[in-house]
């Protein structure tokens, strides 16, 4: 297996632009661009998957790419049909360098790198097959519950054959997926296919497990649409692609309870994090809710608020959930809706106290009034 790495002269200029600015957008995003990438991370258990799963005989003679993270939005979302207006580019699912830039929302995006590398091109006028996986963080807004980051991790492959040497077929692809699954979680694992419809594959499918008897989705796949390869310069060829989430897997192996687990620096936690090791809480401390109420304008976007609650209360933050949104003109004005949200905050290394939680409480309370001009009730 060969490595690729992919410098982007234009990502060096954006990231020395971005250490520049101290608005608060910008040091949100060099927040998420400087957190540790746990897939190269000896000790974690995403850098075990990637480990095990590069000892597959499928990507033996693979390529091991590694590209930019602040991507052009034409190659990050036009070239992999989504065009302007597609719900992936809104900006309250995808975090914005500039007008024109953004930091990666998905690890398919390695594709285009791959695809236009000199090496890469040399094969495809030999007319020779080749094939790669690519993995690291990726960037999107979300919910804050104990099973979504709004920074984390994807593994992808891509294999690609000429159309007159070979013809894959979705059986191809399941059987790269059945090795992945026993790479992973064992050779006994079980596992079934249903369709699904991505934008860049057709056919598609989804890999589900079947562990502590429940089936979960774990891996997107699918035979590489030919429009989406003629957007790359490739044409004449056919094959399989797949991604997937590490964290997924990662929770799944271990029943973990919490996502934030996988970051902590807790000796009693990272002792636990092995694959295929059931976890044992450490200890259960409690937590401590605290519900706010306000009113602001209809345009509140609740994944901008939940930036916000993550930058005020960081990690200790484990849960916001929307109890409570209605609209009363005559109370609150034309145009204006009132949302109440309860936010729990538990660590997962020790008690907090009701005075430190108070403290960042009324620091959400005044940013909420600040920042979305909203009136707490």
């Amino acid at each position: 297996m060969s490595n690729i790495i992919i410098e982007s002269q234009e990502e060096i200029r954006l990231r020395s632009e971005l250490e520049k600015k101290n608005d608060a957008e910008s040091k949100r995003l060099k927040r998420f661009l400087g957190m540790p990438d746990l897939s190269r991370t000896e000790e974690s258990p995403l850098a075990a998957i990637i480990r095990r799963v590069k000892k597959i005989e499928t990507f033996k003679n693979f390529d091991d790419i590694k590209i930019p993270e602040v991507i052009p939005t034409k190659i990050l979302f036009d070239l992999f049909n989504m065009p302007p207006g597609h719900p992936a580019r809104s900006r309250s699912d995808t975090y914005y360098v500039d007008e024109d830039n953004a930091l990666r929302t998905h690890d398919t995006v390695f594709w285009y790198y791959y695809l236009n590398h000199p090496k890469i091109r040399e094969r495809i006028s030999a007319g020779q097959d080749f094939g790669a996986i690519c993995y690291g963080k990726v960037y999107r807004k979300d919910e804050i519950d104990r099973h979504h980051m709004n920074v984390f991790h994807q593994f992808g492959g891509l294999y690609l054959a000429p159309d007159d040497k070979k013809t894959t077929i979705l059986d191809d692809l399941k059987n790269v997926l059945g090795e992945v699954a026993k790479s992973v979680f064992g050779p006994d694992i079980k596992y079934n296919f249903t369709p699904e419809i991505f934008p860049y594959t057709d056919p598609s499918i989804e890999m589900n497990i079947k562990i502590r008897g429940e089936w979960v989705e774990v891996v997107g796949s699918g035979l590489p649409r030919k429009d989406v390869l003629v957007n790359f310069g490739v044409t004449g060829y056919n094959g399989w692609a797949f991604g997937f989430g590490l964290e997924r897997l990662a929770i799944v192996s271990m029943d973990l309870p919490d996502i934030r687990l996988l970051w902590s620096n807790d000796e009693r936690i990272k002792r636990q994090l092995r694959l295929g090791n059931s976890y044992k809480e450490v200890s259960k401390y409690p937590p401590v809710t605290r519900d706010i109420s306000f009113v602001v304008d209809k345009g509140f976007v609740p994944n901008d608020y939940f930036d916000l609650i993550r930058d005020i209360g960081g990690e200790l933050v484990e849960e916001v959930k929307l109890i409570d949104t209605y609209e009363n003109e005559e109370k609150f004005g034309k145009n204006k809706v009132s949302y109440a949200f309860r936010i729990t905050y538990r660590s997962t290394e020790r008690t907090l106290t009701n005075e430190e939680v108070d403290k960042i409480h009324n620091e959400v309370e005044e940013r909420t009034k600040q920042d979305f001009g909203g009136v707490v009730r």
